[in-house]
């Protein structure tokens, strides 16, 4: 049987219209990343550990509800589960946005993250979609999350020169409110949600290849949120960059790092090719954050560190969801979503408290030697997971 390999009118609407909602809302969420260890000396209460858990504590929250969200929109439908998660973001931001000590602004990050939608919003994408072009679909959503980080590291340490932590959070409340008039009025609705469940599918959590994906999602953003938990404060204190210059480094090295992924998609869609890329991206990981920890304060060692680091964090973040959509069961797609989204964002909370703690203890120039040891133990798990999981992922 021939299947269409082009998109829709409708379908090509959709995947942009909800890479929009996730670009709004991934760009207020990762504008924090690159600024907040720099208030460690500056906010009341604050210490590198209590910095480093408010950086990840939206991921405790978010990894706690993805699953219940997920499932509710299967139940519910996903627009008014995604609408509630959204204002419940905002909410989160304005919290967080009006403090002047860490514990107010912990319990902001805290309450962003309890609007866990990421899930219910992938599971949109696939109601949307055929599954002849779910890969392209997720792969063009995964891209948009990419494009959100890339300009929030750039404009992130802008807006906080300009208006300080307080105008950040606000900007960041003002992007997640933005994604609703998109939701409503851009991005179609399903005609139905087939099959949809009342129970949670523990099958769909706990299936072999879905293990792998979700393993290798918590590790990526366990190295993420570390990672920077230290890098802000190497550019201040070893390249004398103030906040509103540190675009300066990151702008030409996600440029570079947007050029050099490109080769990395194409020769992951090779048959047979797409764990050997993976393994490769892991292991680029741990060569960045080594070249981190020996260049530290070192300007050129750093630059490429970076660019090491974004090419590979930028292709593992827009391959992976397309794999999970592949993998999970139909009647469960927004369970498990969810599940993976669950995944995701506990590696943020780890990340950030365990490089808060590493820096606390041990000082900030270590955190990426953690980091290196914790990317090799990953390259490890990938490389022994029975079948090659990824490679065994359904073809479209």
């Amino acid at each position: 049987m021939s299947i269409s390999t082009a998109f829709t009118p409708a379908e090509r609407h959709a995947t942009f219209a909800l890479a929009g909602v996730f670009f709004l809302r991934m760009l207020g969420l990762f504008m924090l990343v690159p600024v907040l260890a720099l208030y460690a000396n500056q906010l009341a209460g604050a210490t590198p550990f209590m910095v480093g858990l408010t950086l990840g504590i939206y991921g405790l929250t978010q990894a706690c509800l993805q699953i219940p969200f997920g499932t509710l929109s299967d139940r519910l439908g996903r627009k008014p589960v995604i609408a509630m998660g959204l204002v419940i973001f905002t909410l989160g931001s304005c919290i967080a946005a009006f403090a002047h000590h860490i514990l107010p602004v912990l319990i902001g990050r805290a309450v962003q993250g309890a609007g866990a939608v990421s899930g219910a919003t992938l599971a949109l994408a696939a109601d949307l979609t055929r599954e002849s072009q779910r890969t392209k679909v997720m792969a063009i959503i995964g891209i948009s999350i990419g494009i959100a980080f890339s300009v929030a590291f750039v404009v992130g340490p802008i807006i906080d020169g300009a208006v300080g932590l307080n105008g950040l959070f606000i900007a960041s409340g003002l992007a997640g409110a933005l994604a609703l008039p998109v939701l409503f009025y851009v991005v179609p609705s399903p005609a139905a949600q087939a099959q949809r469940s009342s129970r949670i599918s523990w099958a769909a959590v706990t299936a072999p290849q879905l293990r792998v994906l979700y393993f290798g999602v918590l590790a990526l953003h366990l190295v993420l949120a570390a990672s920077f938990v230290a890098i802000p404060v190497d550019l201040r204190e070893g390249l004398g960059l103030p906040t509103a210059r540190h675009y300066t480094v990151y702008l030409p090295v996600l440029l570079a790092s947007i050029v050099l992924v490109a080769p990395l998609i194409r020769l992951s869609m090779r048959p047979g090719w797409l764990m050997k890329v993976s393994c490769s991206a892991i292991a680029m990981l741990c060569v960045a954050e080594i070249l981190l920890w020996l260049t530290w304060h070192q300007r050129v060692g750093t630059y490429i560190a970076l660019t090491v680091f974004f090419t590979a964090f930028n292709f593992l973040e827009s391959s992976l969801p397309s794999l999970i959509s592949r993998v999970a069961p139909p009647a469960y797609k927004g369970t498990a979503l969810g599940a993976y989204a669950t995944f995701q964002f506990l590696g943020m909370f780890i990340g950030g408290t365990l490089g808060g703690f590493v820096a606390g203890r041990l000082g900030f120039a270590l955190v990426p030697a953690v980091c290196a040891g914790l990317c090799l133990v990953w390259l490890v798990a990938a490389l022994r997971a029975p079948g090659a999981a990824l490679d065994a992922a359904p073809q479209d």
